[in-house]
C-alpha cells in the first residue's frame, strides 16, 4: 500500500515543479506559452520577496503533484483569499484521489489563514475536471470572464498617456 504526504515546497522540489508546469502545458495545448525556467520559479516561490507558495504531494518520497498558490483580496469580503493557480497531478498517479486531498489541505490552509474564498480557473472543455470540481462543492461561476494583458499589450498600456 503505497503512502501519500503533502508538505510545503523546498527549493529542491523546484525542478519537479517546473516538470509538471510543462506536463500542465502540454495537457491544456498551451505549451507555446511556457517561458517559465528554474530560476524564475525559484524566485517566486523562494526569493527576496516571494509571490506564491507551493505544496506538494509526494507519494512514497515521488513528487506526484503540486499545487501553486498565492493570496489575492477581495473589496467585497475585505479579506484576503486564497487563489490556486495550478493544482497538477501526473497521469500515472490519477484516480488515487490525491486531487482531493491536494484541494482540501489548500480549503484547509485558507480557513486557517482566515480567507474569505478560495478561488481557480478551469479551462471550459476540460469536463472532467469541471465535474471534480463539482462534486468537491465549487460554484462554477458562468457571468465571469478572465481579462488579461501580456506582452506588448500590458507594455503599450502601461505606456499610455492619460
Amino acid at each position: 500500500m503505497s503512502t501519500f504526504t503533502i508538505r510545503p515546497a523546498q527549493p529542491l522540489d523546484v525542478t519537479h515543479i517546473h516538470s509538471m508546469i510543462v506536463e500542465l502545458a502540454v495537457f491544456e495545448k498551451l505549451e507555446h506559452l511556457v517561458v517559465a525556467t528554474e530560476d524564475l520559479l525559484h524566485e517566486g516561490l523562494f526569493g527576496e520577496r516571494p509571490s506564491c507558495e507551493a505544496i506538494i504531494g509526494e507519494e512514497d518520497g515521488e513528487v506526484v503533484c503540486f499545487a501553486l498558490f498565492f493570496h489575492n483580496f477581495s473589496t467585497f469580503l475585505t479579506r484576503k483569499g486564497l487563489y490556486l493557480e495550478d493544482l497538477y497531478v501526473r497521469q500515472s498517479h490519477r484516480g488515487k484521489g490525491y486531487g482531493t486531498k491536494m484541494l482540501t489541505r489548500l480549503a484547509r490552509i485558507a480557513v486557517e489563514r482566515n480567507c474569505g474564498r478560495f478561488e481557480w480557473s478551469v479551462l471550459d472543455w476540460n469536463e472532467p475536471a469541471i465535474r471534480f470540481y463539482k462534486q468537491m462543492g465549487a460554484d462554477i461561476l458562468p457571468d465571469w470572464r478572465i481579462c488579461r494583458l501580456t506582452g506588448e499589450t500590458l507594455t503599450a498600456l502601461a505606456e499610455r498617456r492619460t
